[in-house]
């Protein structure tokens, strides 16, 4: 059974000598990297409470009241959309720009807009909490000095990077690749 997310960062590997876009699609959003083990373990989870809210909804409709039974499968299926938002939580790329996703909003910027992406060494959020510590962390420079209060892209201590040093490198690398391709186009 072919395995689709596992591609793309073979494709990447692959082109990581000459630094070319590996994909002949370039209008189709894609993450150029993929998500951590804590992102797709805090998603497991959430699936996991998801199934036995689904098995209480079963038992509920069989003894108790169907309004039981429709409440307990609709906080199953909020469950469920937040576990699949969880993993969608990332940097997007595409011919058009790059895309910011998070948890409650997503923010595209066009490559027209973008001066720079680069990596620098600054305190970042550990797991996203309020805790920091010194690393490494993905920003991006836009031509409108106003909204750039934004967190950076990504960090060396996020969810899909913590203890994860050479995919938070491949995946900067293949961001910066991106937006050096298209800020020029």
């Amino acid at each position: 059974m072919p395995l689709p997310f596992l591609t793309a960062d073979r494709a990447f590997d692959e082109a990581a000598d000459d630094l070319a876009l590996p994909f002949d699609d370039r209008d189709h959003w894609r993450r150029p990297y993929r998500p951590g083990p804590w992102r797709v373990g805090a998603a497991a989870l959430v699936l996991l409470l998801a199934s036995y809210v689904l098995f209480a909804a079963v038992i509920i409709a069989v003894t108790g009241t169907p309004a039981g039974a429709a409440a307990c499968l609709g906080g199953a299926a909020l469950a469920i959309l937040c576990a699949l938002r969880l993993l969608r939580v990332g940097v997007w790329v595409s011919a058009q720009g790059l895309r910011r996703v998070s948890f409650l909003r997503t923010r595209t910027t066009p490559w027209a807009q973008v001066v720079a992406v680069r990596t620098v060494q600054q305190p970042v959020r550990w797991l996203g909490l309020p805790r920091t510590v010194q690393g490494q962390a993905l920003i991006l420079v836009r031509g409108n000095r106003a909204l750039d209060d934004l967190p950076p892209l990504l960090t060396s201590h996020n969810a899909d990077f913590l203890a994860r040093v050479e995919a938070f490198d491949r995946a900067a690398d293949a961001i910066e690749v991106w937006a050096e391709e298209y800020r020029r186009a």
